[in-house]
C-alpha cells in the first residue's frame, strides 16, 4: 500500500512538472493584465488580437499550407514505401528498416544544416525547401504506423483475389487498403503534428520573408514577451493535443468495434 502510493506521489510530481509550465501559459493568455505577475481579470482579448494580427495570421496560413501539403504527400509516399518494405526479403527489410529509423534517431539541429547545404548548393531557401524537408522528416513516422498494419494483414487474401481476376490496385483497394487504413490515418496524424510544431529543420530550410508559426514565435520572442503569443501557443497545445488523442483513440476504437463484430 504505501509502495503504491509512493509511487503515485512520485508520477504526480512528473507530471506537474510536465505541465505546470503550460498551465500557467493558458492561464496568462486569459488574464487581461500585460504583467505576468498580476491577475487583471478574465478576458479573451488576446485572443481577438491574436486573430486580427498580420503577422501571425500570415505564418499561420504559411504554417497551414506547409503542414497539409507535406502530411498528404508523406503519408502517400510513406505508404507506398511501406508496402515495398514488407514485400523484401527479410535482409533487405532490416536495412531499410534501421535507414527509415535514422532521420528518427538523428537530432533536428544536424538533419536540419545538412539539409540546409543540400538546398543552398541548387536551389534558393524559401517555401519549397521547407516544404521538402518537412516532405522528407515525416515519410519515417508514415512507415512505422502503416508497416505493423501490414503484418497484420493477411496476404493469401489478396493473393486469393488476383487468382480470382481482380487487377493488383482493384484488389489493394478492396482487400489491403481496409486492413491498413487506420495506420495510413495514424501516420498521417502523425506527420501533421510534427510538421505543425517543427522549429529546428524549419529555421534551417526557410529563406527570407518565410515564417511558420514556431519561427514566428522565436523571432517575436527576442523582441519581448507579447500576451497574444500566450493565446497562439495555447492554441498550437490544444492542437497538437487534439491530434494525439485523435492518433490514439480512434485505431484503439476501431479495433475494438471490430473485435465487437466479430
Amino acid at each position: 500500500m504505501v509502495k503504491k502510493t509512493l509511487s503515485n506521489v512520485y508520477m504526480a510530481i512528473i507530471f506537474l512538472f510536465l505541465y505546470l509550465p503550460i498551465l500557467v501559459l493558458i492561464v496568462l493568455s486569459f488574464n487581461d493584465s500585460k504583467t505576468r505577475v498580476e491577475w487583471g481579470g478574465f478576458t479573451f482579448k488576446w485572443y481577438i488580437e491574436c486573430f486580427q494580427s498580420e503577422t501571425i495570421m500570415t505564418a499561420f496560413a504559411t504554417t497551414l499550407q506547409i503542414t497539409v501539403i507535406s502530411a498528404v504527400i508523406s503519408t502517400i509516399i510513406g505508404t507506398l514505401a511501406a508496402i515495398g518494405i514488407s514485400a523484401m526479403k527479410a535482409r533487405s527489410r532490416a536495412f531499410y528498416l534501421g535507414s527509415t529509423n535514422i532521420p528518427l534517431l538523428n537530432a533536428d539541429i544536424v538533419t536540419g544544416i545538412s539539409m540546409m547545404l543540400l538546398f543552398v548548393k541548387f536551389v534558393e531557401l524559401g517555401f519549397v525547401t521547407v516544404l521538402v524537408a518537412h516532405i522528407t522528416f515525416s515519410i519515417p513516422y508514415v512507415i512505422l504506423n502503416v508497416l505493423p498494419k501490414l503484418k497484420q494483414a493477411n496476404r493469401s487474401t489478396y493473393e486469393a483475389a488476383l487468382d480470382l481476376g481482380a487487377s493488383p490496385l482493384y484488389a489493394f483497394y478492396k482487400v489491403t487498403w481496409p486492413e491498413i487504413r487506420s495506420g495510413v490515418f495514424s501516420g498521417f496524424l502523425m506527420a501533421v503534428t510534427m510538421s505543425l510544431d517543427d522549429f529546428s529543420i524549419t529555421y534551417f530550410t526557410k529563406g527570407a520573408g518565410v515564417n511558420t508559426l514556431s519561427t514566428m514565435l522565436y523571432t517575436e520572442l527576442r523582441k519581448g514577451i507579447k500576451p497574444e503569443l500566450y493565446a497562439l501557443s495555447t492554441i498550437l497545445f490544444f492542437t497538437v493535443l487534439i491530434l494525439l488523442l485523435l492518433v490514439n483513440y480512434l485505431p484503439n476504437r476501431k479495433k475494438s468495434t471490430a473485435l465487437e463484430r466479430v
